[in-house]
């Protein structure tokens, strides 16, 4: 499976927008530039995650993106889901019905355990995702991020947001 590169994007502008102060916004062309990243196409990832409700959005000079969620109550599936939606990553078809040694009109009563296999890995998945929030992953990059960089990058932010 491949997810969309705007589900990266959206995850690290989430990761960048979980440490706004309170009150304060973040233009696309400044998560752009922050990630080096062509503003037209974040933009649809940005619409992605406003659209979820995901995002506050606010027009003018200062107005930008923020979180609409606490960092502790948004995890790595909403913005996910917000990109690629929520449907199951395997669509069984049914191709075992083709089966030439079957009898003829002989229907199967539940799904095969081709799907239920999948189906459940991609449960896995999921709850994997569910289970990370956007606080977290704060707290593990700011221990993961050289000092510098981690001040640097905020210096960075705040000089840009409105």
């Amino acid at each position: 499976m491949i997810l969309k590169s705007q589900v990266e994007w959206a995850l690290h502008c989430c990761a960048i927008l979980a440490g706004l102060p309170e009150g304060r916004y973040l233009s696309t062309k400044a998560l752009a530039e922050f990630h080096g990243l062509p503003k037209e196409y974040l933009s649809k990832a940005l619409q992605s995650l406003s659209q979820a409700g995901l995002v506050h959005t606010t027009l003018g000079p200062s107005g930008g993106y923020r979180l609409a969620k606490a960092p502790a109550e948004l995890t790595f599936l909403d913005v996910v889901e917000a990109v690629e939606g929520a449907g199951r990553t395997f669509v069984c078809q049914n191709i075992r019905a083709n089966n030439p040694c079957r009898p003829k009109g002989y229907c199967e009563t539940g799904p095969c355990a081709v799907a239920r296999i999948m189906w459940e890995a991609d449960e896995a998945w999921r709850a994997t995702l569910r289970g990370v929030t956007f606080a977290e992953l704060g707290k593990t990059l700011q221990e993961e991020i050289d000092p510098g960089i981690w001040a640097g990058t905020f210096d960075w932010v705040l000089k840009r947001a409105g």
